[in-house]
């Protein structure tokens, strides 16, 4: 069996869910076509993309790198059935897009992608700024449209906003870390662990306020603008960190392995969407810029 859409389709509905009983209920196929499926996968690559447990699936090191190569296969092929079917390359102007870093690192290479080629004759011109400032140049109209954290707006009621990714919290933990035989961390339980916050885009004060309830008194050991530097700090030991899951990836730059576990506590999920001026319509490039966000988000929804 050679590497088919198909199979693709098969490998990322059981990463996403982790287990191929899971799996077949959304593909309404039987669970040995898509074990077969994986199996050949992981024959055509040369390399298995899972590890196999009672519980379910764990995708690989492997397997983490080929997931981002099959959402990348699949959305080309559903953006050239769009360029064909609709031919979005006549529309032309310019779309600026407010970002915040967070964004940048994380949401906006796919966006930017996808747009280019379905609409490859708009100009897209992309500001990265502190949220505060992303807002002060949407009020003033200096942006269409912005991909931020839509959680504490400065000034909610001048937008419409919408989101796209709503994600929990979870605590980063090196894999020595004795909290990790628990199926969950309480916020109490890190009262004596050595902290490392990103202070990026508000995350430092959420996270270091709901610690502060929990009883926490001690302020972080570090912090950093780097998501990767968090990675790889918790990765080597020098502290635990508490972040949201969506920004989650099991290994560091450097290839050290690092683990996760929900927090017991509920903590407000953090929101990154998209915001605009209310009362201001959408140009079209914008509208179209909206329509690609809301499938994205709809992918990527816990």
């Amino acid at each position: 069996m050679s590497l088919s859409l198909k199979s693709l389709r098969y490998f990322i509905a059981v990463a996403e869910v982790g287990s191929i009983s899971a799996a077949v209920q959304s593909l309404h196929i039987s669970q040995s076509a898509v074990t077969e499926a994986i199996k050949a996968l992981e024959h055509e690559v040369g390399a298995a993309l899972f590890q196999r447990h009672a519980r379910g699936m764990v995708l690989t090191h492997a397997g983490n790198q080929f997931l981002r190569h099959a959402y990348e296969i699949l959305a080309a092929v559903r953006n050239a059935r769009e360029a064909l079917a609709a031919r979005p390359d006549t529309m032309s102007g310019a779309l600026h897009v407010g970002v915040t870093a967070l964004v940048t690192g994380y949401f906006l290479p796919y966006l930017l992608d996808r747009y280019h080629r379905v609409f490859p004759q708009v100009e897209v011109r992309v500001h990265e700024d502190s949220r505060d400032y992303v807002e002060h140049l949407l009020l003033n109209g200096e942006l269409d449209v912005a991909v931020i954290v839509i959680t504490n707006l400065a000034n909610a009621q001048a937008f419409e906003t919408e989101a796209l990714v709503r994600s929990p919290w979870s605590v980063w933990l090196p894999p020595n870390h004795p909290r990790l035989a628990q199926a969950s961390v309480a916020l109490a339980d890190l009262a004596d662990d050595a902290l490392i916050t990103l202070n990026v885009d508000e995350l430092e004060a959420l996270s270091t306020a709901a610690l502060r309830a929990a009883g926490r008194r001690e302020p972080p050991k570090l912090r950093t603008a780097s998501v990767e530097a968090i990675r790889s700090l918790v990765a080597t030991g020098a502290g635990v960190s508490l972040m949201p899951d969506m920004i989650y990836r099991p290994w560091s730059l450097e290839g050290d392995r690092l683990e996760a576990r929900p927090l017991a506590e509920e903590m407000p999920r953090l929101e990154v969407g998209l915001a605009w001026r209310r009362g201001s319509p959408l140009s079209d490039a914008a509208r179209q810029f909206v329509m690609l966000a809301r499938e994205f988000g709809r992918r990527h929804a816990r």
